[in-house]
């Protein structure tokens, strides 16, 4: 009798807490301090534009996280005067403060091809984190690659 009254009031205990979580719309303190530290880590960082030769490239950095398992950059290439065949895992590297040249895993986005392309370009995140980073993309027929650089602390 005594086993049944503790696991009754061990799922009472239980439900209410999940009844608390709804009503609160989840954030009991734990997860609006994950959020807060989370936000202090990986701030909003800016898109960086770069316009040369007829084309326009905007780099917009997504997900910087410690926990991620990628580090993800949006990128759009526009022009109207030529066709946008670039290999971005080929041409790009992510150079991180302290002198290390990181590679490309996945470009997961439009083919080489066409006037407009746009998807996400994804490394390895890098630990530990660094003070700053330049994404280098790398263009045929230009004598510099575009360097797009933040700040991350």
């Amino acid at each position: 009798m005594r086993t049944s009254v503790v696991s009754g009031f061990a799922v009472l205990l239980a439900a209410a807490a999940v009844s608390y979580s709804i009503v609160t719309g989840g954030s009991i303190g734990l997860g609006a301090a994950l959020a807060a530290s989370s936000e202090a880590v990986n701030p909003n960082l800016p898109a960086r534009t770069s316009s040369a030769r007829g084309v326009t490239t905007k780099v917009t950095p997504r997900n910087l996280a410690g926990t991620a398992g990628s580090w993800e950059f949006a990128i759009v290439l526009d022009t109207h005067s030529e066709d946008l065949s670039d290999d971005l895992v080929k041409s790009s590297l992510l150079l991180d403060g302290a002198g290390g040249r990181h590679s490309p895993t996945a470009w997961d986005g439009a083919p080489p091809g066409g006037h407009h392309r746009e998807g996400v370009l994804r490394f390895r995140p890098i630990s530990p984190r660094p003070q700053s980073i330049e994404l280098q993309i790398g263009r045929a027929g230009e004598d510099a690659p575009r360097s797009f650089r933040w700040q991350l602390k």
